[in-house]
């Protein structure tokens, strides 16, 4: 399929397909003169990176899942190490929020308990 079919199945655009492959992260495809050619592998490896980048994963992440994939099937133990680093990540992501917002919740009790007691604002 051509590379429009290819945008279309995979929910990307061409622009999207084109920088993915000058980055590595999708596999150059055969061409037919000047047409690029895409197959069902290379419209699911689309699909990944696409779902992949929506969950989070940036750019760089994937690169690391795929420098060494070459157009072979898909690196399912390297996507899960991924996809398990990402969860760790946004683990303690979440932690570090809960303690900053702890901390601004005790912060506006304080500034509350300021402002009732300023002898400044009773003037």
């Amino acid at each position: 399929m051509y590379i429009g079919q290819a945008a279309q199945r995979s929910g990307t655009t061409i622009k999207s397909i084109r920088h993915y492959e000058s980055i590595g992260l999708l596999p150059t495809p055969r061409r037919q003169g000047n047409y690029r050619l895409y197959d069902q592998q290379s419209v699911e490896l689309l699909i990944f990176i696409k779902c992949a980048k929506d969950m989070g994963f940036r750019l760089k992440e994937l690169q690391a899942i795929f420098c060494e994939h070459h157009g072979e099937a898909m690196p399912w133990a390297l996507a899960q190490q991924a996809i398990e680093a990402k969860k760790s990540e946004i683990n303690r992501t979440m932690a570090e929020l809960t303690r900053q917002y702890a901390q601004l919740e005790g912060f506006e009790v304080e500034l509350e308990r300021a402002r009732v007691e300023c002898p400044l604002e009773k003037l």
